[in-house]
């Protein structure tokens, strides 16, 4: 699943591919900025980590949770 982070003060988003589900991923996000923590750690597909400083997220959009299909399939 991708997950597109928008921050502030940025014109560009931070894109990063995951292998957790959405739930999993809202409830890390949602949990991080009610605690105030300081930072969101977030870990891609391909074990790379990622800190994000929760004061600067603007925004957060989750991907379609489905793998999209290649070619002229239906």
């Amino acid at each position: 699943m991708d997950i597109k982070i928008g921050l502030a003060d940025t014109a560009r988003e931070l894109s990063i591919a995951i292998a957790e589900g959405h739930e999993d991923v809202l409830n890390q996000v949602k949990q991080a900025i009610e605690d105030q923590a300081p930072t969101l750690t977030l870990e891609d597909d391909k074990g790379k980590k990622y800190l994000v400083r929760t004061e600067k997220i603007a925004y957060v959009e989750l991907g379609s949770a489905q793998a999209r299909s290649v070619g002229f399939m239906r």
